[in-house]
């Protein structure tokens, strides 16, 4: 089974990355929003318990989180392996999302960090910012800080990963298929 966590600041380039790596090794996408919105339309029990937290504008907690990612792992088996995309965030979420899949006989193979220059990124951001209609990606004091807010917050889960050895970073500019090709690669030496 393959587990990869898929890492970068904003407009890397994780979700366009994502979906080829997806269709290329038959992987499962995981995303902690989409897993927590589906959980809250269905009226789950974890899903209503999420809707109080998140409607009285607090974050849902890492062991909740934990609980609908480890569901989701349960209820396909059958998997080759998963994209873990928006998640872990904090070194305290890789270990307990590590703690998790170990109890399960998993692992996490890989963290890929896409690496792209700031100007790239707030390019891209702009970019798509104007096809989309994103309001987060139409300001740029906006994107600056979601920008200082990864590189301050997420970046360190990186350092949890280094000490594993199972940390690699790939070169995010250029085409998408280069970039492709570059994650391809890591996977491949990996195997």
């Amino acid at each position: 089974m393959l587990n990869i966590v898929l890492f970068g600041p904003p407009g890397a380039g994780k979700g366009t990355q994502s979906e080829k790596l997806i269709v290329k090794y038959k992987l499962k996408h995981l995303s902690t929003g989409d897993i927590l919105r589906a959980a809250i339309k269905n009226q789950t029990p974890l899903g209503l318990e999420a809707k109080k937290i998140i409607d009285k504008g607090e974050l849902v907690p890492d062991e909740m989180v934990i609980g609908l990612i480890s569901r989701e792992l349960d209820e396909h088996k059958d998997a080759k392996g998963f994209i873990f995309d928006g998640f872990p965030r904090t070194t305290i979420q890789a270990q307990e999302l590590d703690k998790m899949l170990t109890s399960k006989g998993l692992c996490i193979n890989l963290m890929m960090v896409l690496e792209v220059e700031h100007n790239e990124l707030i390019k891209r951001l702009m970019n798509r910012g104007l096809q989309s209609n994103r309001a987060d990606d139409q300001d740029v004091s906006v994107i600056e800080n979601r920008i200082k807010v990864y590189d301050e917050y997420t970046k360190v889960v990186a350092d949890y990963y280094k000490a594993q050895n199972k940390y690699v970073a790939i070169h995010g500019m250029g085409s998408i298929d280069e970039i492709f090709e570059r994650l391809c690669q890591a996977i491949k030496e990996y195997q």
